[in-house]
């Protein structure tokens, strides 16, 4: 998501004859697009305001956005004044009227303006150069999970219309796009209408996409288990087009924590959905994420985590140790002893990490197709992206840049795929 934001923000620099740079230090304007999501982001934040405070070049604009914009708005002012700009997620399309500007000085727009956020940036020039693209369809969270800060820094769910977003993806594919990761906080929970005016689910917009000349490959993110209706997860195993990958954020595999997170689910609602899921789509990939360490958790309710990712076997997955979010309803609640919450999460992340490269291992032989996303890391390779989801290399020319090949793999690493074209 906030890649997709910054992509917005951009297009509209350079609907401002500005170009982008990698030298941070000599630009004209800064940005820096935050996640509130864990502590180390938010003093991430600092650090780097820090650093481009003392060696970035004299009359350089700054401009934090993002959710630690919204979230912390006056501590920025507060701990960093030299910050010109700080402007929330739902209003990054105020960054047009703001650059019009010669007085930067002291701003904060943090209001929940998310129509006029879509309204403001469909009008602007998308700049594109890749095969793959994110579109947001769908922003904020109605779930309200008690560790969680999405329903506070990016609002409600709101779910873009139907026609909005394939002109979207119709532009992108004139720009050569042909494969499209359709984002959400809460992605499943989309329900935007058509020009009639009537609903659509997550199911019935992919079918719409998919439909779209020129699209090749869809995947959707972040899912939450509630919202895996039965015509999505039938999708799985009817649109070629939609990738056969998923990723389904559990967070802890015991149903005490579970409810203690408000996650509003079981461990044995979430496996009846995995069933259902490998029913429709057999060959599957899945990944997910596990907070470890969440306040209450017992060794028990440890094991009962492990116990679920053995049963599930992930191709990968993301592990986090707990980080308390202020205004959250467990930040006040009594933390686990860092010593037992650092062994837990390096036994869970042992854990996966087997399961990714026993994965990874049925793959050696089998043949692949891969979007041929740019140059490898070493001379006269070529990386791309397979339709589970995972990376590949191949020795090969860089006029590939773009296709879909097969590739048959010949060796793998934990991260990644090696292969041949077939």
């Amino acid at each position: 998501m906030n890649v997709y934001d910054s992509d917005k923000m951009k297009d509209i620099f350079i609907s401002h004859n500005m170009q982008p740079t990698d030298d941070y230090l000599n630009a004209d304007y800064v940005v820096l697009n935050t996640c509130h999501i864990r502590e180390k982001a938010t003093e991430k934040t600092f650090s780097h305001l820090g650093r481009i405070n003392k060696k970035g070049k004299k009359d350089q604009k700054v401009i934090v956005a993002g959710c630690v914009a919204q979230a912390e708005g006056e501590l920025i002012q507060k701990r960093a004044p030299y910050v010109d700009l700080v402007i929330g997620p739902q209003s990054i399309q105020s960054l047009n009227h703001f650059l019009q500007k010669s007085d930067l000085s002291q701003t904060s727009i943090t209001d929940f303006d998310v129509i006029e956020k879509f309204d403001t940036l469909n009008q602007i020039k998308r700049n594109q150069n890749s095969k793959s693209a994110f579109v947001t369809i769908q922003e904020g969270c109605d779930k309200f999970c008690h560790f969680c800060v999405v329903p506070y820094t990016r609002g409600s769910e709101y779910s873009r219309t139907v026609y909005e977003i394939e002109d979207e993806v119709k532009s992108l594919v004139d720009l050569g796009v042909v494969e499209f990761t359709l984002l959400g906080q809460n992605v499943n929970a989309f329900h935007g209408s058509d020009a009639s005016g009537h609903s659509h689910s997550l199911a019935s917009l992919i079918d719409k996409v998919s439909q779209i000349n020129g699209v090749e490959r869809i995947t959707y993110s972040t899912s939450h288990p509630v919202n895996m209706t039965d015509d999505l997860i039938e999708l799985h195993g009817t649109n070629h087009k939609l990738m056969p990958f998923l990723h389904l954020p559990v967070q802890s595999g015991s149903d005490k924590i579970l409810k203690l997170m408000n996650r509003k689910h079981t461990r044995d609602f979430y496996f009846d959905i995995i069933e259902k899921v490998r029913k429709a789509k057999p060959n599957i990939a899945l990944s997910s994420d596990f907070i470890i360490g969440f306040p209450g958790e017992t060794q028990k309710d440890f094991e009962d985590t492990l116990d679920l990712i053995r049963r599930i076997k992930y191709m990968n997955s993301y592990s986090f140790k707990y980080s308390p979010r202020p205004g959250t309803p467990a930040a006040n609640k009594e933390e686990i002893n860092k010593d037992i919450l650092d062994e837990r999460l390096a036994i869970t992340q042992e854990l996966l990490d087997e399961q990714q490269m026993e994965y990874n291992r049925n793959f050696i032989t089998k043949t692949v197709k891969v979007l041929i996303d740019g140059a490898g890391k070493l001379e006269g390779q070529i990386k791309g992206k397979s339709e589970f989801n995972q990376s590949v290399a191949l020795e090969g020319e860089e006029n590939h840049i773009g296709q879909i090949i097969p590739v048959q793999i010949k060796d793998v690493k934990m991260h990644s795929l090696i292969g041949e074209r077939a």
